[in-house]
């Protein structure tokens, strides 16, 4: 027992350093000035594609933001796999009121895939016309300057540009959960990762050249069930960078059900657990979870009060949460505090839940995480 006692305190220190060390590197990769788009004389064609599906909350706001992007030469491509789809009808209201901007509605398409949302994007890649091609999702509030970060953010040796979204505009107490979720959770660690020179491709943006898309990268997406792991195993493959954009574009999340916000998280856990198994498997300890359990532990092997050390490492942990959540400008209110321990409980669960199996819906198709092809990269 006087071993396992230093041990575990060992780890629940180490687990605090890494924790405040993830958002020290996010928070310092999010500051970093992009270049100057203003430096760039000229700016190649863009199309922006935007697969679409039902009608959500903020359907109106996000399709909206599409015709306001001050890019100088950019179409708009709206994907939709169904004549009847329900958003349709907001995209051609949309198109009627700006007639001056580039803008087409694409409906139906075959299967090039197992991935009903690569399908619907496969018709939007093969119209468009721009040098470079930016799928970006539905529900992303694109600014104006969007396009602008996109394509300043191409280097030579890059070949996806990507970036995470933020959540925003929380109305219920699980939207506050997710918020936990996207922002001082997935985005500080993506952003973290980045910094470190081993950036990933998330799906709310996937940019790309014309060229790399022609020459095999849209069918390499097809390549597993979701479509930016194997747009980041095909860069890999090829030795070039994924790159992020900064700032993030929010996504905003108005009323969520806690059944929701389970169902996406799950999907994605699921999915990570398919395209990156070693990646996904030591998940469960970049959570509080673990860190407190030994606490935990330790206080009980040791005989003494364990209270008093679990809520002053709390302060520490969730401390570092709402300092990078003030200072990335996500957002933050008293619900913020409650949701962080609520985000971490939540996460133990999904990851255990993503071992039991492997079937998910997206949009009322059943989908299972596994290689979409035979010759499917593990």
């Amino acid at each position: 027992m006087s071993t396992l006692v230093p041990l575990l305190a060992g780890f629940a220190g180490l687990s605090l350093a890494s924790h405040i060390a993830s958002h020290v590197l996010a928070l310092t990769r999010l500051r970093r000035q992009p270049r100057d788009a203003g430096h760039q004389r000229v700016w190649p064609p863009v199309s922006l594609v935007r697969p679409l599906c039902g009608i959500e909350e903020f359907s109106g706001q996000t399709l909206e933001a599409s015709f306001h992007l001050t890019y100088p030469e950019v179409e708009l491509i709206f994907c939709v796999a169904q004549a009847h789809d329900p958003v349709a009808p907001l995209v051609r209201a949309a198109m009627a009121r700006h007639p001056g901007v580039r803008a087409r509605l694409l409906v139906g398409g075959g299967m090039v895939s197992g991935n009903p949302k690569l399908d619907n994007m496969e018709k939007g890649y093969r119209a468009a016309e721009g040098e470079y091609v930016v799928f970006t999702d539905s529900n992303l509030l694109i600014p104006p300057d969007y396009l602008h970060h996109v394509v300043s953010a191409f280097t030579q040796d890059s070949a996806v540009v990507s970036a995470p979204p933020y959540g925003s505009a929380p109305g219920s107490f699980a939207a506050e959960i997710e918020c936990g979720l996207l922002n001082a959770y997935a985005a500080r660690v993506q952003y973290c990762v980045d910094a470190l020179g081993y950036g990933f491709a998330q799906g709310k943006t996937l940019a790309f050249r014309k060229t790399d898309l022609d020459a095999g990268g849209f069918d390499a997406m097809a390549l597993e069930p979701a479509e930016d792991a194997a747009a980041t195993k095909w860069a890999r493959a090829q030795g070039r960078k994924v790159r992020l954009v900064t700032p993030m574009a929010p996504q905003p999340l108005g009323q969520r059900t806690f059944g929701a916000v389970w169902s996406r998280h799950l999907r994605w856990a699921r999915l990570r657990r398919a395209t990156f198994p070693l990646l996904f498997a030591p998940e469960i300890l970049s959570s509080a979870l673990a860190p407190f359990a030994a606490l935990g532990m330790m206080g009980w092997l040791a005989g003494g009060a364990v209270l008093p050390w679990v809520a002053a490492y709390a302060f520490v942990w969730y401390g570092a949460d709402l300092a990078a959540t003030r200072l990335a400008g996500w957002p933050l209110s008293w619900r913020t505090l409650a949701a962080l321990p609520c985000r971490d409980a939540l996460l133990a669960a999904i990851w255990c839940a993503a071992w039991s199996g492997r079937g998910f819906v997206w949009h009322g198709h059943a989908m299972q995480a596994a290689p979409l092809r035979p010759d499917a990269q593990s």
